[in-house]
Order: structure tokens, then C-alpha cells, then sequence
């Protein structure tokens, strides 16, 4: 059957309103919301006990396997407010070349859903959810993957985007952000600065910010990853989830997924300890959590070539570290040069190629790996959150003159020739 949103099976909802993350002041759900009156997120909140009467495990396995199997966790009331361009569950692959010691490893490939990144899972709840509230005009800022799931989404949806990205922004993920009709600039600044002038037009230009954690939605499409793995690993969860971490939707969605299953009982063992994989030269989180703190000061002079990890200061900030904490697990930061050999060395050996911010994710592991941080024994999960090809690769400059002899056994390595 082609793919409509008509084409979704009617289910029914179970969110009971939203919550303040930091105070738990309760808020209406069936409105638009930014963030609660003390400046943090805002988290859905749902009937979970309603919801396991009404689904369970052996149901959800004779469901498409598409991320709307998860509906009923989900807070879309109305099936025809769903706006999809066919968001995919992302394949487990089992990456035995990245193996340490006798622990498994895989990577969770976010790479195959809509725009190439794992940004349509947040974008598409975002935009589904401004067309159940009536939105019709909405504004981000971005390190690239997110505005083109946000541009790719509004003009599915026909709504109006407008993007602003930081004038280094990989070129491709701006040309694609233009390329499907939204109002993208560049900004000679960081996401951040991005994020401000988001924020100062929207009494003038009657926007929705769809900012990371600004509004309630992009976290619950973040949270079928979650949702995803622990049904992938048959309702028992890996050791160790290693997460490239901005502005951390996806760490906090995760453990939000497990926390809720946990509840209804779905999952057996203990629950993974999450570690938040972020550049040396852009650590907030990991400086927190090395210090204890229960905040992450703003990062100066932030850098990297993982672009999409390049956040100096996340609103989410100590939902992430609560996570870390709650899990046992920890933050760690790779540098640059470290994370383009991953890169390299993943492509090389496993045939995947992964996006620097995915490529930070084994770096991390095998310095994890090293200083004892991970057993060998462990079961590890390593998140390439987007398609490689999006970003700029190392130059390919050989070539032949077929007008001329060709010997062959120059074509050998180097290595071999010796």
C-alpha cells in the first residue's frame, strides 16, 4: 500500500498532561507549550497503567515495523494530524570488528529514516503535533540534520519553516534545507546564537520554536530509539548505550522510554548505563558530570568537526546528567583527530560509514575500552545518528591515463609493493 498517513490504524492515546522537569508543576497537554514557567523542558506524561491493559508485547510484534507501531506511547491524539515520509525502526547491526574483548557491539544505524538522520524522529512528533494544534509557521535553530528534518516534515505537512543554521553548517544540510522550500540563513555564530534570534522573533513573526527540549514533542519521537532497542534485544537492554550528545534529546528520550517500560513491566535485567559521548573541544555535559554539578556551565569557544554535537549550553542540561547518574554511567569527551580515525576505522573494517558524531560514539568506546570504564565482556550500542555521505570526506585523488600502459601491480597497496 503507498504511504499516506491515512494509511495508519486508529489507536487510542493515553496522555494524562504535561510536567515541569525540574519542579513537576503539572500543565494542560492539548495546547501548544514551550517551556514551563521555571524555563525547563516540559515532559508528557501518560496513563501507564491504561496503556499496558491496552497493548502489550506480542501485540506490538505483529505491527508494521515502523516507528508508529509505538503509537499508544506516543502523544498524537488524532490519526490524521500524523505527518510521515516512512520513519523506519533502524536496523541493530552486529559490528564484530569493533569487538575489544568477548562483549558484543552494535551499532544502531540512524542513518536509514527520512532526511538521513535521527532528527526525523523528533521532527516529525513535532510537526504531527503543531498540525493537531492548528501551527502554521515554525522556526529552529540548527547544526544542520534537524532544520532538514524540520524543512523535509513542514512541507509535508504544508507549513512554513524558517531555519537558522551557523555559517559552517556542512553544506549539504543547508542546500537540502533550501531545496525543500524552508527559510534557511546562515548566522556568523554558534547554535546558541542561532537559538536567540529564534527566540527574540517570535512576538514578530508569530512562530512556534521548535528548539531542542523547547516544546514537549521532539523528546517523545526521540524516545521510540529507546523503544526500539529494547524490543530489538528482546526486552532485555545492552550493558551500555554510547550516545552523541548536543543537545541530548535522545539520551533523555531513551531513558525516559526505559523508565517507562520499567514501569509497566515490559523489561527484565537491569537497565543500561548511558554515556554521553561529546568533543573535547565542546564538553558541558562531561565537565558537570566529572565535577558533580546539577547544571553544565555555557563551553567557550566551542569546536569540532562533529558538528551536530557542537552545543556550548543545553537547556536540557540536567535532565542528561540525572540520566547519567540514575544509570551509572558517564560522560566522556574524544578528541577531533580521534574521531575521524573511528571514522576511518569503522568504514574499513565493518563497511559502515558513519557521520563524525556517530564516529565519536567508537572513539569513545575504545577509550572507554582502555581505561576500564567499559568490561570487555560488556554489550554495547554504539548510535550513528546520520548518514556519513552528509559530510565532508577525506579526498580520493588517484586516477589513470587509459591512453597509456597500465602495470598492474602498481595498482597493489603500497604495503604490498614493498
Amino acid at each position: 500500500m503507498p504511504l499516506a498517513e491515512s494509511c495508519f490504524p486508529e489507536r487510542p492515546t493515553f496522555v494524562t498532561h504535561l510536567e515541569c522537569s525540574l519542579t513537576g508543576e503539572r500543565y494542560e497537554a492539548d495546547r501548544p507549550h514551550g517551556l514551563s514557567r521555571a524555563g525547563k523542558p516540559l515532559l508528557v506524561r501518560y496513563d501507564l497503567e491504561q496503556l499496558g491493559r491496552s497493548l502489550s508485547p506480542t501485540e506490538l510484534a505483529s505491527r508494521s515495523p515502523d516507528l508508529w507501531r509505538y503509537r499508544e506511547f506516543l502523544p498524537v491524539r488524532r490519526t490524521q494530524s500524523i505527518v510521515s515520509l516512512g520513519e523506519v525502526v533502524t536496523p541493530l547491526i552486529a559490528a564484530p570488528g569493533l569487538r575489544t574483548g568477548s562483549g558484543d557491539v552494535f551499532i544502531k544505524d540512524e542513518s536509514r529514516l527520512p532526511t538521513g538522520s535521527f532528527k526525523a524522529r523528533g521532527l516529525c512528533l513535532a510537526v504531527s503535533m503543531a498540525r493537531e494544534f492548528g501551527l502554521r509557521r515554525l522556526a529552529l535553530p540548527t547544526n544542520g540534520n534537524a532544520g532538514a528534518a524540520m524543512a523535509a516534515y513542514a512541507a509535508r505537512a504544508g507549513m512554513e519553516a524558517f531555519v537558522f543554521c551557523p555559517e559552517d553548517t556542512p553544506e549539504v544540510n543547508v542546500r537540502e534545507i533550501a531545496a525543500q522550500g524552508a527559510h534557511v540563513w546562515r548566522v556568523n555564530g554558534l547554535i546558541t546564537d542561532c537559538g536567540k534570534i529564534v527566540a527574540a522573533g517570535r512576538e514578530a513573526m508569530n512562530w512556534f520554536d521548535c528548539s531542542t527540549l523547547k516544546e514537549p514533542y521532539r523528546i517523545e519521537g526521540k524516545k521510540t530509539m529507546g523503544l526500539e532497542l529494547a524490543e530489538q534485544f528482546g526486552w532485555r537492554l545492552p550493558d551500555v548505550i554510547f550516545y552523541p550528545t548536543g543537545g541530548g534529546t535522545g539520551l533523555i528520550g531513551m531513558w525516559k522510554a526505559f523508565e517507562e517500560l520499567q514501569t509497566l513491566g515490559w523489561i527484565s535485567g537491569p537497565l543500561p548505563r548511558m554515556v554521553a559521548v561529546q568533543a573535547s573541544g565542546c564538553a558541558p555535559i562531561v565537565r558537570a558530570w566529572e565535577s558533580g554539578a546539577e547544571f553544565a556551565e555555557p563551553w567557550p569557544n566551542a569546536h569540532t568537526v562533529a558538528s551536530g554535537i557542537r552545543v556550548p549550553a543545553a537547556v536540557g542540561d540536567f535532565l542528561m546528567l540525572r540520566a547519567l547518574r540514575k544509570s551509572d554511567g558517564f560522560g566522556i569527551a574524544v578528541d577531533d583527530a580521534d574521531i575521524l580515525q573511528a571514522r576511518d576505522d569503522v568504514a574499513r573494517r565493518e563497511g559502515l560509514l558513519l557521520c563524525p558524531e556517530g564516529a565519536a560514539t567508537y572513539a569513545a568506546y575504545r577509550a572507554a575500552c582502555r581505561d576500564g570504564r567499559v568490561r570487555s565482556s560488556d554489550v554495547a550500542v554504539l548510535f550513528n545518528c546520520a548518514s556519513g555521505l552528509k559530510y565532508e570526506l577525506p579526498p580520493a585523488t588517484r586516477a589513470l591515463d587509459r591512453t597509456q600502459p597500465i602495470r598492474f601491480e602498481d595498482l597493489l597497496p603500497e604495503t604490498r609493493n614493498a
